[in-house]
């Protein structure tokens, strides 16, 4: 599934399509850059994401505090059962490189457009 199929899948979710950035978080976007937010994505996903088994999967991932977090609610990037349901990614096992980067183009897409509607 490309990023643009992704998206438009998941603007089809009323739970999905509710998460958008607030004030605090597009300022801090714009203070950082998007290559700090990639950056920050990429450390993320690596470190609580990533893992065959992460730590507290299902609460891995604030709901506030980084444009990175509300990004992996809205595209269901949050835990291990969400990346299994909606991008049939298993559980149990570590993601590789390659799922990373696509987790992570995701987000900054996600983020990107999401700084567009203001």
């Amino acid at each position: 599934m490309t990023v643009e199929e992704a998206l438009a899948r998941l603007k089809k979710s009323p739970f999905r399509r509710k998460f958008h950035l607030g004030k605090s978080e597009r300022d801090y976007v714009r203070e950082k850059g998007i290559e700090k937010i990639r950056e920050h994505a990429e450390e993320f996903i690596r470190a609580r994401l990533a893992p065959a088994t992460p730590k507290s999967d299902g609460r891995q991932t604030p709901m506030r505090g980084h444009p990175v977090f509300i990004a992996q609610h809205a595209c269901a990037c949050c835990c291990r059962g969400c990346l299994e349901k909606w991008y049939r990614v298993k559980r149990g096992t570590p993601l590789t490189e390659t799922d990373q980067s696509r987790i992570v183009n995701l987000l900054i897409a996600w983020i990107e457009a999401d700084m567009g509607e203001e």
